[in-house]
């Protein structure tokens, strides 16, 4: 991976480690399955003036299912039963090391020694920190979220056999596949008239507006330009090689919370968020691979 790309993952980090402010603002007004849809729904219009996607529609379906419908399904499900914030940045990031065993048992991908270390340094880093914030938090949330981390990783791998010329326009156009589904469970499990009622309250109170912010940064920024520059990785890349980067997302996560939202990170979470940094570090390289010009086209790199 080029230092650019590599920038660009660290920029995706950035944004989705962010996001779980913007999550946490959005469950303050809205209900969990009403708001997952709700980030997508308003992504529709755009799709009046971006053209479909040239991929096949079952991997187009696929990673709206699972990246978008399930991901996020399970996820605000457990913020809203008492997942804390910054420990569901981090238990989401077993989407990583899922990612990596289904990419090498489904698509033969091959993992390099030092890529093998830097995955394990990582997970490590990811596990000490979950050990040390399990010990306050229920199992259930816990449970929950990596049911949605297991969802993401099939969702990276539809996104990548997808491939698309122009990643963005496969973000946008599995905007169609959530609201459905949510809008039907948000109706059947949290009230007809909950979400709608919540939608129709926000301007009325503070708690609303951070809602309405969180909302316009986790549809904007979070899934158009983190998801979009995502896919365009995960097309470019063996998944092995992007998916670890997702590892940094809860030490930007644990950061923002305890800026944002008070959670004081303990000074051994810190110390193993900096072993995740190495780890990941360490699992984007491909020592094997030649040097390469940096202009090099996206099929070469992709073959790398």
């Amino acid at each position: 991976m080029n230092s650019r790309d590599r920038s660009l993952a660290l920029l995706v980090a950035l944004l989705w480690g962010l996001n779980f402010i913007a999550l946490d603002f959005g469950l303050g007004q809205f209900p969990p399955f009403f708001f997952a849809g709700l980030r997508f729904a308003v992504l529709l219009p755009l799709l009046l003036f971006i053209p479909k996607p040239d991929v096949p529609w079952k991997w187009l379906i696929g990673y709206g299912l699972f990246f978008g419908t399930l991901q996020f399904a399970f996820l605000f499900v457990a913020m809203n039963i008492g997942m804390p914030t910054g420990l569901a940045s981090l238990v989401q990031q077993a989407s990583a090391p899922f990612t990596v065993v289904l990419g090498a048992l489904l698509l033969r991908e091959k993992l390099s020694p030092v890529q093998v270390i830097g995955i394990l340094t990582a997970v490590l880093g990811m596990a000490v920190i979950g050990w040390h914030r399990a010990q306050s938090a229920a199992l259930l949330p816990m449970l929950v979220t990596l049911c949605g981390a297991f969802s993401w990783a099939l969702g990276n791998l539809c996104g990548r056999k997808a491939n698309p010329q122009n990643p963005l326009h496969l973000t946008l156009w599995i905007s169609i596949v959530p609201p459905l589904p949510m809008f039907a469970l948000s109706a059947a499990v949290e009230g007809p008239t909950a979400g709608w009622h919540a939608l129709a309250t926000a301007f009325d109170s503070t708690t609303g507006l951070y809602a309405l912010c969180g909302l316009a940064y986790t549809s904007l920024l979070a899934t158009i330009i983190g998801s979009g520059l995502w896919t365009t990785l995960m097309g470019r890349y063996p998944a092995s090689r992007v998916a670890p980067f997702s590892l940094l997302v809860p030490v930007v996560g644990f950061t923002a919370a305890w800026l944002i939202l008070s959670e004081h990170p303990h000074p051994l979470e810190l110390a193993a968020g900096a072993v995740v940094v190495v780890g990941v570090f360490l699992g984007s390289l491909n020592l094997t691979a030649r040097r390469r010009a940096p202009a090099l086209t996206p099929e070469v790199e992709q073959a790398a």
